[in-house]
């Protein structure tokens, strides 16, 4: 276990458990390996010497046709295979390797190439389209729902719908107060 700060501050870092090293360092790191306390020459699992180095973890090797990645299997009694056994195995598996399943969706607005993710993606609400940020508004891409601002206001003037002459005709030709303040009552 390493020894901890200092005289004056006990609690503040730690001395790195590497023999020859013991530096003090005040952002130690603990090896989740060996459990041991390292200075951040000394952390990753090869730099201290670590039983955990040998273990790989999981890998895997990407296709290059079609982007997928395979996970390399490793078990008791099987043999490691290289990365051409690996693809070649990919490759005549039932699933195949499509290489249309690599290109990645694009923006449908004109002369636009941004590829769409997760973060960079809306979804226009007029025409349910995927549009990058860029062309998020009706009048940034080709909606098939777009109206014009002029044109909206002049159908809304034409069916009536129109600002202070449609609450007069509502209201009978004159200006009521709304119901929240009509119905209020004081006592």
């Amino acid at each position: 276990m390493a020894r901890r700060g200092t005289e004056a501050f006990p609690d503040l870092g730690a001395h790195c458990d590497r023999e020859d090293c013991n530096q003090l360092d005040f952002l130690p790191f603990d090896c989740d390996g060996c459990g041991k306390v390292f200075c951040a020459e000394h952390r990753t699992y090869l730099d201290h010497g670590c039983a955990r180095a040998a273990d790989q973890g999981r890998t895997v090797v990407v296709c290059e046709a079609c982007g997928d990645a395979i996970e390399r299997t490793t078990g008791a009694g099987m043999e490691k295979k290289t990365d051409d056994e690996i693809l070649e195995a990919h490759a005549r598996s039932g699933r195949g390797c499509d290489p249309a399943r690599k290109r990645k969706p694009r923006c449908p607005a004109r002369r636009c190439k941004e590829t769409l993710t997760f973060s960079n993606t809306s979804v226009c609400k007029g025409c349910g389209q995927k549009v990058c940020l860029k062309h998020r508004f009706p009048a940034d891409h080709e909606c098939a729902t777009r109206v014009s601002p002029a044109g909206a206001a002049a159908a809304a003037r034409r069916a009536g719908d129109c600002g202070r002459d449609a609450q007069k005709v509502r209201d009978g030709g004159g200006w009521a107060l709304p119901p929240l303040i009509r119905n209020f009552r004081m006592f």
